[in-house]
């Protein structure tokens, strides 16, 4: 069987011999070249997984043919045999991209470990193309973000117009909006894709190791820096760097910070070396950055250089008619991966979810999505399958995500709704009488019919709390069975 396909660059006629049956013995498909013409021919007309190239060649030497087969993207890895001579010249071509050399008088046995080396490296080495490639592939735009009204249109248009600069970007939007994947998707269709997204959760590290998180430290900076530390600004080099919720980052720190989006440059804690800062950073935070900058939680200097171009997230409640889109595609991915066979929705669930407020936004959506999907009996889904409004049958507890706000304004919602846009006149005293009868008589069970404990924690008059009792036609006797 084939192992690989292997070519030897070599004058000397018995060594090529010896190699090419050695090899063949191997299981390679080999292919042999006297001189370094025919070597350059081969490489041009087949592809070699690995090269074994003399440097001494008759006509061409073998560093002249690395740096062509380099610039020409000729994919193979190409391994040299030097005579003890030229060391100093096998050791530039290690530095100009070839696999390894080997000095002669060599033994066979070292010759195909390294072949054997270079196609193991080989494999490798595509296989982790072939990962960073799919996951360039789920970043593509329309594969993970999704929605098609205006909010999410301007959003893709300045996605496109950003993804093939360095600019520095700041996202802002509710929690649940997609800032993160804003980011990865902006990261994985720029210039930088195969290089490292290093995402950073600013507000879930201690204040006083977000120093040396980001940074990194030297040994013996502080008590406890046993060894150097990499921080994720070196290990983001080339790529992206990914500060979320950058609000919270200490005032001490946005000094640093705002150095480096001035001079491209830091020092690790406790140390001297001045490292340039070859990454693009991308911020993203769900808090009124203007409001920390007058609270003096934030500098306004490091807000101007982080807002060089800024993205808005628009909440889901801002685009419903995404919603029934953003159904579809958590159900095809929930089934995909879960292993459910969800269908669909019904008309009556797909209402229900395009009417709530979601304050969790596109990420409660889908934990929603997910909990139905997995505990439904059937491959439809019907409203009683979410728990997401205090309807006749469902529990209270439903609401406990929820403000008494968040829970009156989509009462208010259902009501206008039902009524169709039916004239009230007195909307307003209806309104309150729902709120009040609840509120008068929870407190009044909660005192034990006590009417001055519950006056005084209402924060009303006791003859106001007894005429209230009497125009709600609230009984009392009841509220103390």
């Amino acid at each position: 069987m084939e192992q690989g396909k292997i070519l030897i660059a070599e004058d000397e006629e018995s060594l090529r011999w010896v190699l090419k049956k050695a090899l063949e013995d191997e299981g390679y498909w080999v292919q042999t070249a006297a001189n370094g013409q025919l070597a350059r021919q081969c490489l041009n007309d087949h592809h070699f997984d690995v090269s074994l190239m003399d440097i001494r060649l008759p006509d061409i030497d073998g560093l002249t043919l690395l740096k062509e087969t380099k610039e020409a993207g000729i994919d193979t890895s190409m391994i040299l045999m030097t005579a003890q001579n030229t060391m100093r010249n096998a050791i530039e071509a290690m530095k100009n991209g070839a696999f390894d050399y080997v000095t002669k008088p060599f033994d066979l046995e070292e010759i195909l470990m390294l072949v054997k080396r270079a196609l193991e490296n080989r494999k490798l080495s595509q296989d982790f193309r072939e990962l960073k490639e799919e996951v360039k592939k789920r970043f593509e735009p329309g594969v993970n973000i999704i929605g098609s009204s205006s909010a999410m249109q301007k959003v893709y248009k300045t996605i496109g117009q950003v993804v093939d600069t360095h600019a520095t970007l700041l996202i802002q939007g509710e929690s649940g909006t997609g800032k993160e994947l804003v980011a990865k998707t902006i990261h994985y269709n720029s210039p930088r894709w195969n290089k490292p997204f290093i995402a950073v959760h600013c507000a879930a590290i201690p204040r006083e190791l977000l120093e040396s998180e980001l940074f990194g430290h030297e040994k013996g900076s502080f008590t406890g820096a046993l060894e150097r530390r990499i921080g994720k600004f070196e290990i983001a080099e080339e790529g992206t760097l990914f500060l979320d919720e950058v609000a919270d980052i200490p005032l001490e720190l946005q000094t640093k910070l705002l150095r480096i989006l001035q001079d491209r440059e830091f020092s690790r804690v406790g140390g001297r070396e001045i490292l340039k800062a070859n990454v693009r950073i991308v911020t993203a935070t769900n808090q009124d950055l203007e409001k920390a900058i007058r609270e003096k939680r934030f500098r306004e200097d490091l807000y101007f250089r982080l807002k060089v171009i800024p993205i808005y997230l628009p909440p889901l409640r801002e685009r419903r008619g995404d919603i029934p889109i953003l159904v579809d595609h958590f159900i095809e991915k929930i089934n995909r991966e879960m292993g459910t066979q969800i269908s669909g929705l019904s008309p009556e669930a797909l209402k229900l979810l395009e009417e709530h407020r979601w304050p969790g936004n596109v990420r409660e959506l889908e934990n929603t999505l997910i909990r139905a999907a997995v505990l439904s009996p059937g491959p439809i889904l019907f409203p009683k399958d979410f728990t997401l409004h205090n309807r006749q049958g469902e529990n209270l507890t439903n609401y406990d995500n929820f403000s008494l706000e968040e829970i009156l304004h989509h009462k208010l919602e259902d009501y206008f709704q039902r009524t169709k846009g039916v004239d009230v006149d007195n909307l307003y005293s209806l309104v309150i009488e729902r709120v009040e009868r609840p509120l008068i008589e929870l407190t009044l069970k909660k005192t034990r019919g006590n009417q001055i404990r519950a006056a005084q924690i209402l924060g009303i008059n006791r003859n106001t709390l007894r005429k209230k009792i009497a125009d709600l036609h609230i009984n009392l006797e009841k509220l103390n069975e």
